[in-house]
């Protein structure tokens, strides 16, 4: 089993989602709990996240409880539904694992910020590569 840090290291190549300052902060079977600092670069023009944020830290986050034990798992198909505004200082995702099954997985995916408001939920499909 691989370590939070071990973990850590294998997703910088994520670049994506940690140059824009996503981070792991849990991971567990088929789970990982990923967050990221709110800054001005991740703000639209009316001064709110940029509903690209939530999506790509849940995206970073399925990433993260997919494939942490074994690199072989891609998104197929997203589905993200914005149901409140985030009006912390922080956005954290948690994935969980509903089904895993031969080929497929669905993951779950909560975006809420610091403050418990839920900002997003996410519904994932995922194909494991042969």
């Amino acid at each position: 089993m691989k370590t939070l840090q071990e973990v850590r290291e294998l997703f910088t190549k994520d670049r994506f989602a940690t140059e824009n300052g996503a981070i792991i902060e849990e991971i567990g079977d088929y789970y990982a709990k990923c967050s990221l600092i709110i800054t001005p670069a991740h703000c639209n023009a009316m001064g709110a996240v940029m509903g690209g944020v939530p999506f790509m830290l849940a995206d970073f986050a399925f990433a993260v409880a997919a494939n942490w034990q074994e690199m072989r798992t891609v998104s197929i198909d997203s589905h993200i539904a914005f149901v409140g505004a985030a009006k912390g200082q922080k956005l954290i995702a948690e994935a969980r694992c509903l089904k895993n099954g031969h080929t497929t997985c669905y993951y779950t995916v909560e975006v809420k910020d610091d403050l418990g408001t839920v900002v997003a939920e996410v519904a994932i499909t995922g194909f494991h590569k042969r």
